[in-house]
C-alpha cells in the first residue's frame, strides 16, 4: 500500500527535491546581467538542451550534512533516476510528471507532482531561461559559472542554483535552496553523456 506519510528522513531528502509552499517567502528579484551575462547564459541554456541523455556518480549532501552517494541518469524530456549506493535503502524516480521516492527500510513510498520540484526546469522538452524561468543571479570567475534561478509565476517557492565549468561548458552540480532557506547539493563526477536508458531504469517504485 503506497503511503504519504513524510518521515524526518524523506522530509530531509525531499527537501532537496519539493519547493515549499510557504507563503511568506519573499520574492526573488530579477538579476541585473550585463551583455556578457546575458551571452553566457545563452550558451548555458544551449548546454543544458543539447543533453539528452547522461549517467553520473553523484555525492548528495543533505540539509542536516547527511551525504549520500550513488548513480544519476537523466533521460530528457522528464526523466531522473538518483539509486542510491547500498547500504542506502533509496530510490527516487522522476517519470510520467511525478518525483517518486522510495524507502525500502521504512516500507514507505512517497510522491510529488515534478512541476513543484527544481527537476523540473532541469528535465523539460525545452529549456528556456527567460519567460516562465527568472534569472536571479549569475557569476562567473575562475573558470565556474554560477547560475540561480527561480519559476517566474511562483517564486517565493526555492531557488534552484546551478555551477558550470567553463571549459568545455558542462554543468558540475546544483543547489536547491527551499523557502525556509534550507540547502540541498548534488554533484556530479564520471559524466557520461548520450548513454542508453532503457524504460525499465524510470519504472516508478511502489511499495511491496
Amino acid at each position: 500500500m503506497r503511503r504519504r506519510i513524510f518521515t524526518r528522513r524523506s522530509l530531509l531528502l525531499l527537501a532537496g527535491l519539493a519547493m515549499s509552499s510557504a507563503a511568506l517567502a519573499p520574492a526573488r528579484a530579477e538579476a541585473t546581467l550585463t551583455p556578457a551575462d546575458r551571452g553566457w547564459i545563452g550558451r548555458i541554456q544551449e548546454t543544458l538542451n543539447q543533453i539528452t541523455t547522461l549517467r553520473a556518480r553523484f555525492e548528495q549532501i543533505a540539509p542536516d550534512g547527511q551525504r549520500t552517494t550513488g548513480v544519476v541518469w537523466l533521460s530528457r524530456p522528464g526523466r531522473m533516476r538518483f539509486a542510491y549506493d547500498k547500504p542506502s535503502p533509496l530510490l527516487l524516480v522522476a517519470n510520467d510528471g511525478k518525483v517518486v521516492f522510495r524507502d525500502e527500510q521504512l516500507d514507505q513510498t512517497t510522491e510529488i507532482p515534478i512541476d513543484r520540484t527544481p527537476l523540473g526546469l532541469l528535465l523539460g522538452a525545452h529549456i528556456v531561461l527567460s519567460g516562465d524561468v527568472t534569472v536571479t543571479g549569475f557569476s562567473h570567475e575562475n573558470g565556474l559559472l554560477r547560475l540561480s534561478v527561480v519559476r517566474t509565476a511562483t517564486p517565493g517557492e526555492g531557488t534552484l542554483i546551478m555551477f558550470f565549468d567553463e571549459k568545455p561548458l558542462a554543468l558540475r552540480s546544483w543547489i536547491v535552496v527551499d523557502a525556509q532557506g534550507r540547502q540541498t547539493q548534488v554533484s556530479l563526477s564520471q559524466i557520461v553523456p548520450g548513454v542508453a536508458t532503457p524504460d525499465a531504469l524510470f519504472a516508478l517504485p511502489h511499495a511491496e
